[in-house]
Parts: structure tokens; sequence; C-alpha cells
């Protein structure tokens, strides 16, 4: 008699497996936010450290184009589908590389001196001489290879703004009509799916680099997964969720773009 296999995050193994790792469910495994990192979703570009054999953070099979996962190195080369559940603009403020670079923190969006930045090339520079970097960050579940939908922050910087600019009107203009009482209603941002890929621009250098693109999927019909989109809406909503981005103490965001060129 064949014996009963069970899925464990994509790993087949017996019922009587999985009923053990049931019955020890979560055992030291709880840990604090403070504990945790949460993972964030980055397009391959040419000059990505996850393309590259001999650095640290190489992801076998990852090319230029490619969207990745750079905690679990999952990555995506026809596109990945995403629920976005919550969004936060930012504002940090970066030491110049001329002087040195580094993160230096953040800047309250209300803060008068956003309105004192001049702008030259896609740098937009403080009147101290440091460099203030907008992006617009999403809490998103990701759907992975095995079906699965987990927690990641896709942070939409530089080039990438008008992108997310769209995006957020499209979201806006999503609705839905109940079935029974026929009203229209407008859809929570986490309503529906979407599908991100890469496309090929060009910069005012005439330089070639990757960007997303995103397009609608459809309504969320899973019950369970619309439920679990609500709960990171909400706790995210909370600031429960951090989507500080996890280089942001080394590096300028001008060494880690969506804008460096092939």
């Amino acid at each position: 008699m064949a014996t009963a296999v069970a899925q464990v995050k994509g790993v087949s193994v017996s019922t009587e497996m999985a009923d053990d790792i049931f019955d020890m469910a979560g055992a030291g495994a709880d840990f604090s936010s403070d504990e945790m990192q949460m993972p964030f979703i980055r397009i391959a570009q040419a000059m990505s450290p996850e393309i590259k054999k001999s650095d640290a953070k190489f992801i076998e099979g990852c090319g230029q184009g490619d969207i990745f996962n750079n905690l679990t190195q999952e990555y995506w080369g026809e596109g990945v589908e995403v629920i976005p559940c919550y969004v936060q603009t930012k504002y940090t403020e970066w030491v110049s590389l001329d002087d040195g670079g580094g993160f230096v923190g953040e800047i309250s969006p209300t803060d008068p001196v956003l309105q004192q930045t001049t702008r030259e090339g896609s740098l937009e520079t403080l009147p101290n001489g440091n460099e203030v970097v907008k992006a617009d960050n999403y809490v998103v579940l990701v759907k992975s290879g095995d079906g699965s939908w987990t927690p990641a922050i896709l942070d939409m910087k530089s080039t990438a703004l008008k992108v997310s600019r769209r995006w957020k009107t499209q979201i806006n203009l999503q609705t839905i009509t109940h079935p029974k009482t026929k009203k229209i209603a407008k859809c929570p941002i986490f309503g529906n799916i979407w599908k991100l890929k890469t496309v090929e621009e060009t910069n005012k250098q005439n330089q070639t680099y990757f960007n997303y693109s995103v397009t609608k999927v459809g309504l969320i019909e899973d019950a369970d997964l619309f439920t679990q989109a609500k709960t990171l809406h909400v706790s995210s909503s909370k600031g429960e969720v951090k989507t500080d981005a996890p280089e942001q103490s080394q590096a300028n965001p001008s060494t880690d773009t969506d804008e460096v060129p092939f």
C-alpha cells in the first residue's frame, strides 16, 4: 500500500513525517520582527553582484533583467505575480559618493528641506550637499515557484518611480461590483494580483538598463489568499513591517539603482 505524501514548502514528505512536524509546529522559530529581515525584490542589472560569480551574493542562473528575491535567492526570468498590500513613500539622506558615501537617515515627507533641493540629472541634492533619494516601498506578497505566497518589499526608486506612479493610478481605478446588490466599490490595494516583468529602457546618456512593467492579472479569488493579503495590509499599516532597505548603512542608492547601464 502506497504511503500518503504531504507537501512541506515544496518538499514531499510522508504523512507520518508531516504529523510529527505539525505536532512541533513553530517550535523554536518564534522571532520578533527586530530579529528577522524582510526580503527585497530587485532587478538584476549589469553591475549587480547577484550575477557575478566571484561575489558572495551571486545567484546561480540569474541573469540581467531577471527579478530576484535577495534573501531566498529565487529569481524569475519571465516575471512574477505579486499582490501589493501597502505602500509607503520614503525619503532618505545620503552622503555624496565624492565625500565618501553612506546612509545618514530618513527625512520626513513633511520636512521643509525637501522643498530646497536642487536637481542635476537623476540626483537630488540637499542644501548641505548630501543626496536625497525618494522611493515608493511596496509591501507585497510574492508568488514563489511552489505556489506559496510570501511577504517581501518592492522598493521603486529612480526611474522606477514613473512605473510606480502608473501602478498607483491603476490600483486607484480598480472597482468591484457586488454580485447581489450590484453596488460598485473601489477595490482595496490588496484586492488584485499583478504581474511584474522587466523591460529595456534607455537613459539620456543612451545607456540601456532594465525597468519594471506592471500588468493586472485579476481579482483574488481564493479566500485564504485574500485573508493573508488583508492581514499583511493591517500589520503594515500599523508599522509592524519594516520597509528599510537592508543595505542602507552600506552603500549609496546611486551605486545600486534601477538605472545601472549595460
